[in-house]
């Protein structure tokens, strides 16, 4: 009988540990969940298969860490997200178990362990299981018949479109799935219903890829020398069959989680299929939301930052529909955490992060879906105004991109008010903005990396780097290119980049900016501008050749600018110090979002909701200095990824690290994952200075200082400028300060007694304007030219005339320095019977070579031709006229 607790025997935590040690035993390196977001592949935002992750090791533009290598890896997909919670097997968040050959075991190992695991570990009735196998495929065919011993009528043979794997050129190849029968109560009813029915009950459980063949994508196909395997399980999946539940949704893991917002909502699942609905896709979404968080994924407006606002306010919005009052998701994803930590401890490592993030998007989407519930009503109200009832689509579409409105919540509030939306509309403005984001990417090969000449170097090429301690090394030329190929050799003049087997120079990584130098022999030079890390853990130094050549095979000095270094190793350090005082200073939710250090300035990017007081500042700068001040010793060790964390080492963000990692200390102030350089003690910094603070996302401050000399040349840059103020204001620095009060007080007098001239000005330049007013249609008017009158006093002329012409109609023209300036005011009785300022001012602007408008009750406009003021006041009685009539 399956047990259905969390945890229990066929619990979805036990069903991935009981995978992952099936293939350990049969020689498969347990590799941990790589990050959700890609590296080095701009084909995805997010990884979406297990298989994404070790795209390199398939191409061969790296060498695995094993030939046999099996994960349990988090994937999101978001391509079916508006069926999320409509249907009970639609997610976006999923694990993909899988195990995969790089070279080395092929088609009769991975059919047979299938089998074995589903059968003997999984402990599914093999009389329930069904495999497939593309129509070509005579091979697996002969072993699921002839080795495993399904009989021939249990096997299915598919075309390409089910069972054949390919994508664009590259590698590819027939595949091999096996379905599970769910039993008739899953099934559809008919007399055909069968493997590859689309009803549950045959339920696709495992796929076995068998990577034989490179395409070059044309329907041309060559055999590969390297036969690889790329499995594919949905964890999820695997747990609704041994479980014996109805939908994902009900597995141990999950439902546990559906019944906590159950329990929120105060209602109870499969009771109310509308509530249900939302039920699942706040279950769905809460799971992405954490993990992507969990991987330094934040909210944004763009790219993967995105589709976590877009998850996350869709399902905030369902808790609102479910009736929800108060902030959920943080409460929720707490309980994520609970659930799936034993697979993804980053989740409890992260969990304050997690939940700051969560608690400040959910506050911030509360007070914009109120906004956005407001312009739809401004935009229900214009539509009824002019006798319409439909909502275009790109007033729609805003709603959606803006506002998170999503289409079925616009049209679920206007419906019910007799509205509709253009669908059409909407969706073609959907489509404009992908087009907009298909073309923003960078064009790359079939496995999204961007295409360049380093992919074409020999995999099994890779770079020592040893330059820790000293700046010059000894290495060996293994490869050299050009910007276009790769080459025997470099000679003066030619700008290429040469891999050594081992180099003093670091290479751009982690934030910090390459070194620069020169690689050298004793006739030669080359001038090293940048330091690049390779695929396979090659290092190339991109420079040019300033004398002399170099080969192929050449023993070469590599020699590192020391001053450089020692800028760079500087502010490289004091980061470290900054991300420990702004912990203490703001609290332990402030992670590291990214950084950046080079010679001259260090930036640190960082989580928190909140601009930065000017004393948070000085306590954070004050707290790097005094560490600074106690000269600390820097040591680094290096140690197991575990130990590090264990001995309280700070992992950053998101970030993806080998087994074995450098952790350097800074006495008992900070200590943190590290793998670049540093100086040996705090009092090599010197001095730090903060020079300013910014936000740069939502819920990311970016903090830009200066160390060392940086802070001296900066304090003396402000000396510079401090003097040439002092020479312009003829005093010295030391009264500065009272110079400057006494200069602003005077110019603050000169202002005061020049705005009194002007506005005397104004008024002596209306003369007797009551001689100038008519009236018309029972309103007083008047029209006058004043000279040499800016806005700001025609304006005040405009309130003094319009008690004058007893709250009727003013229109003042004025010209100052060959431009004009118009102004038109209503009373409210001239408004009471139709007057409009705005149109009044459309309508005579460009008589005066300008543009303008505004209110009924007030508008303005400015000009170039002051000839046309006259005919500009003689229309501007016309238009009032008609308007009246």
């Amino acid at each position: 009988m399956c047990n259905k607790s969390v945890n229990g025997e066929n619990g979805v935590n036990q069903i991935r540990k009981k995978f992952l040690e099936f293939f350990e035993s049969k020689g498969h390196l347990v590799m941990k969940s790589f990050s959700l977001v890609p590296h080095n592949d701009n084909s995805l935002l997010l990884i979406n298969s297990g298989m994404a992750p070790l795209k390199p090791y398939f191409t061969g533009q790296e060498i695995p860490p094993r030939k046999r290598v099996c994960t349990c890896q988090k994937c999101i997909r978001t391509g079916d997200i508006e069926n999320v919670g409509k249907t009970a097997r639609h997610g976006t968040f999923f694990e993909m178990l899988g195990n995969f050959s790089f070279g080395d075991y092929f088609k009769h190992e991975a059919i047979a362990w299938t089998w074995e695991f589903l059968t003997e570990v999984a402990g599914l009735d093999p009389n329930r299981l069904y495999p497939s196998v593309y129509l070509d495929d005579d091979e697996a065919f002969e072993i699921w018949n002839k080795e495993i011993g399904i009989p021939a009528d249990r096997i299915y043979k598919f075309g390409k479109e089910d069972n054949f794997w390919e994508h664009g050129e590259g590698p590819c190849g027939p595949c091999s799935e096996v379905y599970y029968d769910r039993g008739e109560k899953y099934g559809c009813g008919k007399p055909t219903c069968t493997v590859g029915c689309d009803c549950d009950r045959y339920m696709e459980i495992w796929n076995n890829v068998f990577s034989q063949f490179n395409s070059d994508g044309k329907g041309n196909y060559t055999e590969l020398i390297q036969k690889n395997i790329d499995t594919g399980m949905g964890l999820e999946r695997l747990a609704v069959a041994l479980q014996d539940v109805e939908s994902i949704f009900e597995v141990d893991t999950i439902k546990a989680l559906l019944d906590k917002v159950a329990e929120l909502a105060h209602t109870s699942y499969k009771e109310d299929e509308k509530k249900d609905v939302s039920l699942r896709l706040i279950t769905d979404h809460i799971r992405s939301c954490t993990f992507m968080i969990s991987d330094g994924i934040m909210p944004s407006n763009e790219g993967r930052g995105y589709v976590l606002r877009r998850l996350l306010r869709r399902a905030a919005r369902h808790g609102r529909m479910l009736g929800i009052k108060d902030t959920f998701l943080a409460n929720l994803a707490n309980k994520v955490i609970e659930l799936s930590k034993d697979g993804y401890p980053e989740l409890e490592e992260k969990k304050e992060m997690i939940l700051k993030v969560l608690t400040e998007e959910e506050n911030k989407f509360n007070k914009t879906i109120d906004q956005g519930l407001s312009i739809l009503s401004d935009i229900e109200e214009n539509l009824s105004k002019s006798g319409q009832r439909i909502i275009s689509g790109e007033d729609a579409f805003r709603l959606y991109d803006t506002y998170g409105f999503p289409l079925d919540l616009t049209k679920e509030i206007i419906e019910e008010k007799g509205f509709s939306v253009d669908e059409d509309g909407f969706n073609k403005a959907m489509e404009a903005q992908r087009n907009q984001a298909r073309a923003a990417r960078k064009a790359t090969n079939y496995m999204g990396a961007d295409v360049t000449i380093y992919q074409s170097l020999d995999p099994k090429l890779t770079s020592v780097f040893e330059g820790y301690d000293s700046l010059t090394d000894t290495g060996k030329i293994t490869a050299l290119t050009t910007e276009d190929e790769i080459v025997e050799a470099v000679a003066e003049g030619d700008h290429g980049t040469i891999i050594l087997d081992k180099t003093s120079f670091y290479a751009t990584m982690g934030g910090q900016n390459a070194d620069i130098g020169i690689i050298k022999t004793a006739n030669s030079v080359f001038n090293v501008v940048d330091v690049i890390k390779l695929g396979g853990n090659k290092i190339g130094h991109v420079g040019y050749v300033s004398q002399g050549m170099f080969k192929l095979g050449d023993t070469v000095e590599t020699v590192v600018d020391a001053e450089n270094r020692r800028r760079t190793a500087a502010n490289h350090s004091a980061t470290h110090l900054l991300h420990k005082a702004l912990r203490e200073v703001l609290g332990n939710h402030v992670e590291q979002a990214g950084s950046y250090v080079d010679a001259k300035r260090l930036r640190f990017d960082f989580t928190h909701f909140k601009s930065l007081s000017k004393e948070e500042l000085d306590d954070v700068e004050a707290l790097v200095n005094r560490e600074i001040n106690k000269s600390l010793p820097v040591v680094t060790d290096v140690m197991d990824v575990e130990s590090a964390k264990k001995s309280g080492a700070m992992a950053l963000f998101g970030e993806k690290y080998q087994k074995d990692v450098r952790v350097v200390s800074m006495g008992d102030f900070s200590k943190e994952l590290c793998g670049g350089t540093h100086v040996h003690n705090t009092a090599d910094i010197k001095l730090f200075k903060i020079i300013s603070d910014n936000g740069i996302a939502a819920g990311v401050r970016r903090i830009e200082a200066l160390t060392n000399d940086g802070v001296i040349e900066f304090y003396k840059n402000i000396e510079n400028r401090m003097n040439e103020c002092a020479k312009l204001l003829k005093t010295n620095e030391n009264e500065l300060v009272s110079k400057t009060e006494s200069v602003l007080e005077e110019i603050k007098t000169l202002k005061s007694e020049n705005e009194k001239l002007k506005a005397k000005l104004a008024s002596e330049a209306l003369g007797d304007s009551k001689e100038s007013i008519e009236e018309i249609g029972g309103i007083k008017f008047i029209a006058m030219h004043v000279s040499g009158v800016e806005m700001n006093e025609l304006r005040n002329l405009g309130d003094k005339l319009k008690s004058d012409v007893d709250d009727g109609m003013v229109v003042l023209a004025s010209d100052v320095d060959g431009k004009v300036n118009l102004l038109c005011m209503a009373g409210d009785k001239a408004l009471a019977v139709g007057a409009h300022a705005g149109n009044i001012i459309k309508g005579i602007a460009a008589i005066v070579g300008g543009g303008g408008g505004g209110r009924p009750n007030i508008a303005q406009a400015g000009g170039k031709n002051p000839k046309g003021i006259k005919d500009a006041l003689d229309k501007a009685k016309e238009v009032f006229k008609a308007q009246l009539n």
